[in-house]
C-alpha cells in the first residue's frame, strides 16, 4: 500500500511553487519507468493517479487478438474473456492493474531519483521565467559566499553572482551582508537559470532614485539619462512633466536627505543632478557644471562640439583625470573637445593666418570659411565643391575657383617644404662629413705633435756646454 500522496504533493507544490499538475505527470512517468525496470521494458504499462486514495495505480495494456504474436502485450479473446474482462472483444485494448508491492530496491530509487529531476527541473522553469521579466530591475539579496573574486548573492528562491567586474572598486562584503544590486541578465544554462547582478551598471542609479523619489516612480518627474564612473562620480539627468514640481528639487529633497540616501547606497559616489533640456548646447553647458561655458561650436553630422571655456575653468570642465567631460560625454550622447579660450584664440589666429595665405582670397571669405569650420588651407583643399558651395555668403559659383587657388597654394607649400627638407638634409650630411673628417684627422695631428717634441739622449762621456749669456 502506497503512502497518501496527495499531502505530499500539496506540500512540493507550495514550497516550490510548482503546479499540482506538474508533479503528479512526474510521479506517473516515474512509476512507468520503475514498473518497466521491474516488469520488463517491452510491456505496455499505463500510470493514473488515483486523488480519492492518494496513489499512483498502474496498469498493464493487452491488446485482444485472434492469435497472439506478441505475448507480452496481446490476449487471446478466450484468456480475455476468462482472466480479465467476459464482455471484451477482438481489437480492444484491456487495462490490467500491475502490483506496486513487487517493485525493487533498485526501481523504487530510480523512481525516486526521476520525481527529484522532474520536480527540479520544473523549479528551474518556474525561476527562469520570473526573473527574466525583472532584467532592469533593482533586486535585494544576502551575500551568500565567494568564488574567487565573485560574490555570490542568495535572492531566496535562487542564487545570483555578481562578477568582479561588476563591482565598485574599494566596496567590501562580508558573508551574511545584505546587498541590493541590478539585474543585468538573465541566462537559461545547463545548469539552470544564472541571474548576473552588477553594482556598476549606470540602471543602479536609477533604480535607487526611483525608490527615494515618490515623483520619479509616479512618473512626475523623469529621468532622461545617467553615466557613472562607478564609486567615483556619477551624473542624472531628469525632467518634469509637470511645471509646479522642479525635478532637481524633488532629486534632492528635503535637506539631501533623498540624494544623500542614494550617495551612502553607493558608498560616498558623488552624485551631479542635471536638468535637461531638448537644446543639445544648453544640455552640454548644464551636463559640464559646475565649469562655466563661453562658447560652443556643434557639428551635428559627427555629433560632436568643440566647448571653450574661460582659462580658470578648463581645469574644472576637464574634472579630475578627464572625469568631468568623459561623464558629460556620455551623458549627453556627444563627443565633447574642451579648450581654453586662450587655446582657442591660438588656433583661431593659426587657422586665419593658414587661410589668409592663399593668393587672392580676401579676409572676409577666409573669415567664412573658418565660421564654417574649416581650420587651414590644407583642410580647405582636401574639401569638394558641393560643401563649400553650401558655405553661405560663398556660393556654388566661387567654390570652383576658391578650391583650385587652395590646392595650387598646398601644393606649392608642399615642394617649398620638400625643397626645405632636402636643403636641410644635404646640410646635416656635409656638417657630419665634416665631424667626420675632423674627427679622422685629429689622431694624426696628436701623433706628429708627439713625435716632434721628443730629442735625442746625449752620448755617454760627452760634455754638456752652457750657453753663455
Amino acid at each position: 500500500m502506497q503512502p497518501d500522496l496527495n499531502r505530499v504533493i500539496e506540500q512540493v507544490s507550495k514550497e516550490k511553487g510548482i503546479d499540482r499538475k506538474i508533479i503528479v505527470d512526474a510521479l506517473k512517468d516515474a512509476m512507468v519507468s520503475a514498473a518497466k525496470k521491474t516488469f520488463g521494458h517491452d510491456k505496455k504499462i499505463e500510470a493514473e493517479f488515483n486523488a480519492e486514495i492518494g496513489e499512483v495505480e498502474l496498469f498493464e495494456v493487452k491488446t485482444v487478438v485472434e492469435q497472439i504474436e506478441d505475448p507480452e502485450n496481446q490476449v487471446t479473446l478466450d484468456q480475455a474473456h476468462a482472466k480479465i474482462d467476459p464482455e471484451a472483444q477482438i481489437g480492444d485494448e484491456l487495462l490490467v492493474r500491475l502490483p506496486a508491492e513487487k517493485f525493487g530496491r533498485i526501481a523504487a530509487q530510480a523512481a525516486k531519483q526521476n520525481i527529484i529531476q522532474k520536480v527540479r527541473d520544473a523549479e528551474r522553469d518556474i525561476i527562469y521565467n520570473e526573473f527574466k521579466g525583472r532584467k532592469g530591475e533593482l533586486f535585494s539579496g544576502i551575500v551568500q559566499r565567494f568564488e574567487k573574486k565573485n560574490i555570490i548573492v542568495n535572492l531566496g528562491r535562487t542564487d545570483a553572482i555578481l562578477p568582479e567586474k561588476e563591482q565598485i572598486p574599494r566596496e567590501r562584503y562580508r558573508q551574511g551582508d545584505r546587498i541590493r544590486a541590478f539585474i543585468l541578465d538573465v541566462e537559461l544554462t545547463g545548469k539552470g537559470p544564472q541571474i548576473v547582478l552588477s553594482r556598476t551598471h549606470w540602471g543602479l542609479l536609477v533604480e535607487l532614485f526611483k525608490q527615494e523619489v515618490p515623483e520619479i516612480y509616479e512618473g512626475i518627474v523623469e529621468v532622461k539619462g545617467a553615466a557613472r564612473e562607478p564609486g567615483g562620480r556619477a551624473k542624472i539627468a531628469v525632467t518634469s512633466n509637470d511645471r509646479d514640481v522642479d525635478p532637481v528639487g524633488a532629486c534632492v529633497g528635503m535637506r539631501g536627505t533623498r540624494v544623500q540616501a542614494v550617495v551612502q547606497e553607493l558608498r560616498g559616489e558623488k552624485i551631479d543632478i542635471v536638468p535637461w533640456t531638448a537644446d543639445p548646447a544648453e544640455y552640454v553647458c548644464r551636463a559640464l557644471a559646475p565649469a562655466k561655458v563661453s562658447k560652443i561650436i556643434m557639428d551635428e553630422d559627427e555629433r560632436a562640439m568643440e566647448v571653450i571655456v574661460p582659462d580658470d575653468q578648463l581645469a574644472l570642465a576637464i574634472g579630475k583625470k578627464g572625469q568631468n567631460v568623459r561623464l558629460a560625454s556620455r551623458l549627453t550622447g556627444w563627443k565633447l573637445d574642451v579648450r581654453s579660450e586662450a587655446e582657442a584664440e591660438d588656433e583661431a589666429r593659426r587657422a586665419r593666418t593658414s587661410l589668409q595665405g592663399i593668393p587672392k582670397l580676401s579676409d572676409v571669405t577666409a573669415e567664412l570659411l573658418y565660421q564654417s569650420g574649416f581650420k587651414s588651407a590644407e583642410e580647405l583643399a582636401a574639401s569638394d565643391e558641393e560643401t563649400v558651395g553650401e558655405i553661405e555668403g560663398i556660393g556654388a559659383e566661387r567654390a570652383a575657383g576658391l578650391l583650385a587657388g587652395a590646392r595650387e597654394h598646398v601644393q606649392r607649400l608642399r615642394e617649398q617644404e620638400a625643397v626645405a627638407a632636402a636643403e636641410a638634409a644635404a646640410a646635416a650630411e656635409a656638417a657630419a662629413a665634416e665631424a667626420a673628417a675632423a674627427a679622422a684627422a685629429a689622431p694624426a695631428a696628436a701623433g706628429g705633435e708627439s713625435a716632434g717634441s721628443s730629442e735625442e739622449p746625449a752620448a755617454p762621456g760627452e760634455p754638456v756646454r752652457e750657453e753663455s749669456h
